[in-house]
């Protein structure tokens, strides 16, 4: 039986929990392989602190919660870039980043992404390509990608 994914508006008293999840998911799928001065300062910029920073200029973080537990956040950095989507592992493949998606995209185009290279299989569902090669900034690899173009993904597969 499917679980019902319950979308919200993450809460100030969240963003401890999103920023372990973040750490978590990182350490698992993001830093693995980077020098150590990238990861520390990856995961600095992404900690607890970090993440009510960017709410207050503006990000908007989505909440996804699956029986009581959140399961996954989504990060926007307005008007169109996704700044932060992360699921926790045991919800993988459960529809988790497409309820997320769907919830803040609304009408809009032209979304943006710099996805790990590990998330790009996942961006290629939700209907975004990529927007040039493969790059690195501060030691982290990422892909750039724009929702709604159709260019090949070199890194897909």
């Amino acid at each position: 039986m499917e679980q019902a994914i319950l979308i919200r508006p993450a809460r100030f008293d969240d963003f401890t929990h999103l920023a372990e999840l973040l750490r978590t998911l990182a350490l698992r799928f993001i830093v693995p392989g980077m020098p150590a001065e990238a990861t520390a300062t990856f995961l600095r910029e992404n900690d607890a602190d970090a993440l009510l920073a960017y709410r207050e200029r503006g990000h908007v973080t989505t909440v996804a919660v699956v029986d009581g537990a959140v399961a996954g956040f989504l990060s926007l950095r307005p008007p169109s870039h996704v700044f932060h989507l992360f699921v926790d592992a045991a919800y993988h493949r459960r529809g988790v980043a497409r309820a997320l998606w769907d919830s803040v995209r609304g009408g809009a185009a032209g979304f943006t992404v710099n996805a790990s290279p590990y998330a790009v299989p996942v961006y290629l569902a939700l209907g975004f390509a990529c927007d040039g090669p493969l790059a690195c900034r501060n030691g982290v690899a990422f892909q750039p990608m724009r929702h709604g173009c159709q260019p090949p993904c070199a890194n897909s597969g």
